[in-house]
């Protein structure tokens, strides 16, 4: 993943990695420089990632990474060209890698340096309410306007023709063209990312950004995690109800309609043209196939291959659902 926004300290000797690790490898390789830490499918040559579940083998049959943090059990799924790290916690040994590369991701609070959009460029380009503040690092396109008491923190690219709607908190996001936001949403803080370790809970750096694609709408009191290791990605001509969250790491092709109240949790993927009913509840590292329809109400627990209907707590086929639940036909 490249990342547009956080400073990447890399590159780094290997030894040092080690070091933080607190683990041995063969000496020979103590002096091979790091570059990034990336996800399996992203990483390249010098890059360092991370496999932690069997569910990603293809993907990490196929990494490119020199460097794997993993498990005894799942190296043999790496290829040659990937050594293993084998720790005790994966993920764990992950966040303390991307804390060496990303340190500026760590910290998620309020952003100091934003001020008066009447102190800035923008003063004269955009059509703006009142107190609405502007961070660094920001670009707005032509033709926006932001509502009042919106806060644009730092690391924000605004495209043309966009509308950002009154009590509004986004940073680290890229919006591209013709997308309107309504009113009381957080976008691009870091998502719900912690490791139980003993008597504490580790938060996990987020390096990623929230991409929203050309002509979307987000309704209010909407919130979107950036992502952890990858984007979070709106995909375009989609349309958000209001009260939606979508967690880190989710990514929403094009054409999908989502009602209100639904839940979409970490690393799930969305395909095209999906219809998903008020208050359904998606659970994490699932995929949604293209032309599907999710019930208002349903929880989904597993994968829903393409042109499928579903519905129910867990969610199963409409037809089987149906014929199991002659009531809710009585009710139609």
């Amino acid at each position: 993943m490249s990342n547009p926004f956080f400073k990447n300290y890399g590159p780094f000797k290997l030894s040092k990695i080690i070091n933080v690790l607190n683990i041995k490898i063969d000496n020979s390789l103590n002096d091979k420089e790091i570059h990034d830490i990336k996800d399996l499918v992203s990483s390249t040559e010098n890059d360092i990632t991370f496999f932690h579940s069997k569910k990603y083998k293809d993907a990490a049959n196929k990494t490119k990474a020199s460097f794997c943090l993993t498990t005894d059990v799942l190296k043999k799924e790496l290829p040659m060209n990937c050594s293993a790290l084998v720790v005790e916690n994966v993920l764990v040994s992950t966040s303390k890698i991307s804390s060496i590369f990303y340190p500026d991701s760590v910290n998620d609070n309020f952003d100091e340096t934003a001020i008066s959009i009447n102190d800035t460029p923008f003063n004269d380009k955009v059509c703006f309410g009142k107190n609405v503040l502007i961070g660094m690092n920001v670009s707005i396109g032509n033709n926006c306007k932001i509502g009042h008491n919106t806060i644009i923190e730092n690391n924000v690219v605004i495209g043309d023709d966009c509308y950002v709607g009154s009590n509004n908190i986004i940073r680290n996001t890229i919006i591209k063209n013709n997308v309107k936001i309504l009113d009381n949403c957080t976008i691009g803080k870091h998502g719900f990312g912690f490791f139980p370790v003993k008597d504490k809970n580790i938060r996990y750096p987020h390096i990623g950004i929230v991409l929203i694609e050309d002509n979307c709408e987000i309704g209010c009191g909407a919130t979107i995690d950036r992502g952890s290791m990858s984007n979070t990605i709106i995909g375009k001509n989609t349309f958000l109800d209001n009260q939606i969250h979508i967690a880190h790491n989710v990514k929403i092709g094009e054409n999908t309609i989502i009602a209100g109240q639904v839940g979409i949790a970490g690393s799930s993927i969305i395909g095209n043209n999906v219809k998903i009913g008020g208050q359904a509840g998606i659970s994490g590292h699932l995929k949604i196939g293209n032309n599907v329809e999710i019930g208002g109400g349903s929880g989904v627990i597993r994968d829903i291959p393409d042109n499928t209907k579903v519905m129910g707590y867990p969610a199963k086929n409409i037809r089987e659902f149906l014929r199991n639940n002659k009531w809710y036909t009585k009710q139609l």
